[in-house]
């Protein structure tokens, strides 16, 4: 069961946000979710944020909403971990709370609650399917940084039920970037059959279906571009016939002013896919 904690009016349509206990984390969630004024049938986005976001970030700070209801189509944005007192957590902000990386931990106490991977892909949208009217089939997914990263491995893992997928600044190797060493240490313990199994450099290498597209964006004056490794990503993108539209933007950094400012465009790419795919 979900319980509703708040609606607001947003152009056309309601910003909504939810409440309910997750079987995945065993924990209270609360996810996101914008409904356009024709919401029936309408195509399905996912935003995954960054590290220390809730869902709160994203609805407050990147002005979706006016595109989402000019184009006609649902959102829904999770939270990054779960949350409590007694769920695990980490004076470092790149472990625990705020920190949940999309994966499912295998190691020790984190694998109680940090089963974020499946939260997304298993329950939350099913959660979707069942509590609102939303396309069933055209669903894609996106996010930022962290978020970014985890919506490109949820999208290689799942190609047959995420039919689009574009990042903001996006973390493209667990195994190289530093954001996620402390992560992999504890969620993993640094098991590199584990860490393959979410990480986005290694699931490109083992893709067999190719997505029409993929839109990146990244600034180039973002202070963390050495460790998100997107160039590395886009050639293996290039190797294995994967089309990318990788764009780089001068002045931009790593935060909501640049989401801000592309936020548009990637409506547009989405729509565009998923609405000539709807039936």
């Amino acid at each position: 069961m979900i319980n509703l904690v708040e609606s607001k009016k947003s152009f056309n349509g309601f910003q909504k946000v939810f409440k309910h206990e997750s079987s995945s984390n065993k924990s209270l969630m609360h996810f996101a979710v914008y409904e356009p004024d024709i919401s029936k049938n309408c195509p399905v986005l996912y935003f995954l944020s960054g590290l220390t976001c809730t869902e709160q970030n994203f609805i407050q700070k990147s002005g979706f909403q006016q595109f989402a209801s000019n184009y006609k189509i649902a959102v829904v944005v999770p939270d990054t971990s779960p949350r409590g007192k007694d769920i695990p957590d980490s004076d470092d902000f790149k472990l625990g709370q705020g920190a949940g990386f999309y994966i499912n931990a295998t190691n020790d106490v984190w694998s109680i609650n940090y089963n974020m991977y499946d939260y997304i892909v298993k329950e939350l949208t099913e959660i979707i399917d069942k509590n609102f009217n939303f396309s069933k089939t055209q669903i894609g997914i996106f996010g930022h940084s962290m978020g970014g990263g985890g919506a490109i491995q949820c999208a290689l893992k799942n190609p047959k039920y995420f039919k689009s997928l574009s990042a903001f600044s996006p973390i493209c190797s667990l195994y190289k970037s530093n954001f996620a060493k402390l992560a992999l240490k504890n969620y993993f313990n640094n098991d590199s059959n584990l860490i393959n199994s979410f990480d986005p450099m290694y699931l490109l290498k083992e893709q067999k279906n190719l997505f029409d597209n993929i839109l990146i964006d990244v600034g180039l004056k973002d202070e963390f571009i050495n460790d998100l490794f997107i160039d590395e990503f886009v050639n293996e993108c290039d190797k294995i016939g994967q089309k990318t539209n990788f764009r780089k933007h001068l002045d931009f950094g790593h935060d909501y002013y640049f989401i801000q400012s592309f936020i548009e465009d990637h409506f547009d790419f989405h729509s565009n896919i998923l609405n000539f795919g709807k039936s």
